[in-house]
């Protein structure tokens, strides 16, 4: 049986006392994604729990992403965490400050960054997330030097709550897997992404967003791939004919910050097409979300 995920074995105990302690950047920090789980399906994009296992196979790539039935498997939305994570090694990383796997921080710190209420439910459901990606193991070929090695590790390798002397909580500490770690540390597979990314409710079009970003980049003639070959790389359960009909939706709503979507028909199959917004375009949208409620603009 899985020990409860905020309970420290001997083993992680004694990784913690190999490791320094990295504290929390006050302020705000660039928004950062690790390219790689961008680009591969390591989460569930469903809001109802997932115990299914992900078995990616594509060329000499593989992913296989397990869960335990108490917390399910990690969310698209639990990625966050990681993402701020990412945010703050980088940052500090880029300021000559020392990083560290172990990271000390408040849900207060990660819930401002991320775009979440600060109230009791979103502690809750912030600590929740945390057991889901504590629990939740990943093996991959994905940056190991031979494809058929096997590396296998947890999103979290172990989280706390600190207390002070009288029993109050005074924030949490974590410590990050090494793949993850040296992923975040690697400039080459690092990408900024728009704050407004946490703002997307959607499970499927947050890992769109996330798959444009990293294909399509910057440029000006953008990227486009097979609804099929998405539907792969997604690692959903739904069908095929499922996932075609939200594709489509999210084409109509448009709603990836600083992307246009556009749908092509060619041979009987259907290819999404995505391109940087114009300069112009992107700064006036820019300008209107970071107008304040209530002053009569559009």
């Amino acid at each position: 049986m899985r020990a409860p995920p905020s309970r420290l074995s001997a083993t992680n105990r004694s990784e913690r006392g190999q490791l320094d302690l990295f504290r929390s950047i006050p302020g705000t920090v660039a928004a950062r994604d690790a390219q790689d789980l961008m680009a591969w399906p390591f989460f569930s994009l469903a809001k109802s729990r997932r115990t299914a296992p992900i078995d990616f196979r594509m060329g000499a790539t593989w992913i296989s992403v397990e869960a335990v039935p108490e917390h399910g498997m990690a969310t698209i939305w639990d990625a966050d965490v990681l993402i701020w994570a990412a945010s703050q090694l980088v940052g500090a990383r880029d300021a000559g400050a020392p990083t560290s796997r172990l990271m000390a921080t408040t849900p207060h710190e990660i819930l401002t960054f991320i775009g979440r209420g600060t109230g009791r439910d979103n502690y809750d459901r912030l600590k929740a997330g945390l057991d889901r990606l504590q629990a939740t193991t990943v093996a991959t070929s994905i940056r190991q030097q031979h494809q058929r090695r096997r590396h296998r590790f947890s999103w979290i390798n172990e989280w706390q709550e600190r207390l002070d002397p009288h029993g109050r909580p005074q924030g949490i500490e974590l410590i990050l897997p090494d793949w993850f770690y040296a992923g975040v540390l690697d400039r080459s597979l690092i990408l900024t992404i728009d704050r407004t990314y946490f703002d997307l409710t959607g499970g499927l079009e947050r890992w769109l967003y996330r798959i444009v970003r990293k294909h399509g980049g910057r440029q000006a003639g953008g990227w486009s791939f097979d609804f099929a070959h998405l539907h792969l790389k997604s690692g959903v359960l739904s069908p095929f004919k499922r996932f075609a009909f939200e594709l489509r939706a999210i084409v109509r709503r448009q709603p990836l910050p600083g992307y246009t979507l556009s749908i092509e028909h060619a041979f009987g199959r259907e290819r999404l097409n995505f391109a940087p917004l114009p300069t112009d375009t992107l700064a006036a949208a820019m300008r209107r979300v970071r107008l304040p409620a209530g002053d009569g603009q559009s």
